[in-house]
C-alpha cells in the first residue's frame, strides 16, 4: 500500500521554496536537487522534523532507519523528537562490530549497506526516513534488511520522489503493504 499523505500546500510551498536546483551535478544533464537550505532554515527544518515525527508516532515505529547519509540528517532529529531510537544505515565498511548486509544493484554496478546487527530487534518497527527517492534501489535494500534483521517494516518516508525515475515502481513489491509516505512530488 501507497500513499502520499494529504499535508498541506503551506508545508510543500515552505519546503520546495528551500530546495535549491543545482543544473549540471554532479554530472552535465543532472538537475540535482539540494536541500541543504532547507536545513540551514530553521522553520523549514523544523516543520519537516515535526511532521516526520508525527509519521512515526502515527506508524507505530519504535525505530528510525535513517539512509547514508542525507537521510542521517532527516532521521536523526525526527527520532529524537518522537522518542523513538535512531539506526544509521551505511555503506558497506563503515560500522565496526557485528553487523548484516544487503547488497543491492544500481544503474551501472552494485552497491552493499549495512547495519549493527544488534540495533534492531523482532520487537521493532521501522520506519526508514530519507531525503529522496530516486531509483529506489537503496529504500529497497534496506526493508530487505530490516526484514532479515526481524524487525517490521512500519513505512518509508522521503522528503521528495523525483517522479520521472523508476523509484516507486522498484520499492512497491518490497513494501508487502507498508505505506509510502512522499511530501514532494517532482
Amino acid at each position: 500500500m501507497t500513499s502520499v499523505t494529504p499535508y498541506s500546500d503551506e508545508l510543500r510551498s515552505l519546503l520546495l521554496s528551500r530546495i535549491r536546483d543545482v543544473p549540471d551535478y554532479p554530472k552535465p544533464g543532472v538537475l540535482f536537487k539540494d536541500i541543504t537550505p532547507l536545513l540551514a532554515d530553521p522553520e523549514a527544518f523544523g516543520a519537516l522534523t515535526d511532521v516526520l515525527a508525527e509519521l512515526c508516532r502515527e506508524r507505530g515505529a519504535t525505530k528510525v532507519v535513517g539512509l547514508e547519509a542525507r537521510g542521517f540528517i532527516l532521521a536523526a532529529p525526527v527520532a529524537v523528537r518522537a522518542g523513538v531510537g535512531f539506526v544509521p544505515v551505511r555503506k558497506a565498511g563503515k560500522l565496526p562490530g557485528a553487523t548484516l548486509s544487503q547488497a543491492y544493484e544500481l544503474e551501472y554496478g552494485s552497491a552493499e549497506i549495512e547495519i549493527h546487527a544488534e540495533d534492531l530487534t523482532p520487537e521493532d518497527r521501522v520506519l526508514v526516513i530519507d531525503d529522496v527517492l530516486a531509483t529506489g534501489g537503496t529504500a529497497e535494500a534496506s526493508l530487505r534488511l530490516i526484514r532479515r534483521s526481524g524487525a517490521r517494516v512500519a513505512g518509508v518516508a522521503v522528503l521528495m520522489e523525483l517522479s520521472f525515475l523508476p523509484g516507486r515502481i522498484r520499492l512497491e513489491p518490497t513494501l508487502e503493504g507498508a505505506p509510502l509516505d512522499v511530501l514532494i512530488t517532482v
